[in-house]
């Protein structure tokens, strides 16, 4: 099972990021998929996360700024990210919890991807 990150990088303070993951290989079925960041010096935690059934939840500092989503046919996960803080500034991670084709549950974890707010 491999996961892919795509997006982030560099943007003032305000301004709008998208990130994407998708998630390929022995996939029988995925169930929560989410997204977790860390910075500098702080412990991993949290941002946003969807179920399979698509409900979803969010750290209280990301709340009514972010958004997530996902498409179960392409089994990918996407975050919007908008009115972005330098305090969202970190290393974003996507994490899937899966079961393999050899029925083994397991969550895997994306390369990450840096998210700099900065003006």
């Amino acid at each position: 099972v491999q996961l892919v990150e795509s997006g982030g990088g560099l943007v003032q303070p305000g301004g709008s990021l998208s990130l994407s993951c998708a998630a390929s290989g022995s996939i029988f079925i995925i169930y929560a998929m989410g997204w977790y960041r860390q910075a500098p010096g702080k412990q991993r935690e949290l941002v946003a996360v969807i179920t399979s059934g698509g409900s979803t939840n969010y750290a209280d500092s990301v709340k009514g700024r972010f958004t997530i989503s996902r498409d179960n046919a392409k089994n990918t996960v996407a975050l919007q990210m908008n009115s972005l803080k330098p305090e969202d500034t970190a290393v974003y991670y996507c994490n899937v919890d899966l079961k393999t084709l050899s029925l083994s549950r397991t969550a895997h974890w994306g390369q990450g991807t840096q998210v700099t707010v900065s003006s």
